[in-house]
């Protein structure tokens, strides 16, 4: 069990319900880089198909998280770059298998002309506090 306090909607603040405003946590700070939708070879997965390249990208994410000794359980913040907002649910979709409702990071989603890779539609990355 996570000891992060999440506030959905700070006083004065509209609520969102695809995200937390804020989450807090004491302990040891994981920052995992923007993950792609690539396999273990690098190779891009689902060109165009959104769901599947969303679903890559958070299998990339716990493995990374993993490697840190991490769980999505301890994921305070998610920041989405996509080529298409369109792809949004998608990615909304992806995270529900991982991160329950009740359970929301803070998040940001931003919108780019491109990523590095032409072949990916977006890349996501996070930071996340590990009780001591």
């Amino acid at each position: 069990m996570s000891e992060l306090t999440r506030i959905p909607a700070p006083e004065g603040v509209a609520a969102a319900p695809q995200y937390s405003h804020v989450v807090m946590g004491s302990g040891r700070f994981v920052a995992v880089a923007g993950q792609l939708p690539l396999d273990e070879k690098g190779e891009p997965v689902g060109a165009e198909d959104p769901a599947a390249q969303a679903r890559q990208v958070f299998e990339n994410l716990r493995r990374c998280l993993a490697a840190a000794g991490a769980t999505f359980e301890h994921v305070v913040k998610l920041t989405y770059y996509v080529t298409d907002v369109a792809d949004l649910p998608a990615i909304r979709a992806a995270r529900a298998e991982h991160i329950p409702d009740d359970r929301l990071p803070a998040a940001s989603a931003v919108q780019v002309a491109a990523l590095v890779r032409p072949d990916c539609r977006m890349e996501i990355e996070a930071f996340a506090v590990v009780p001591e």
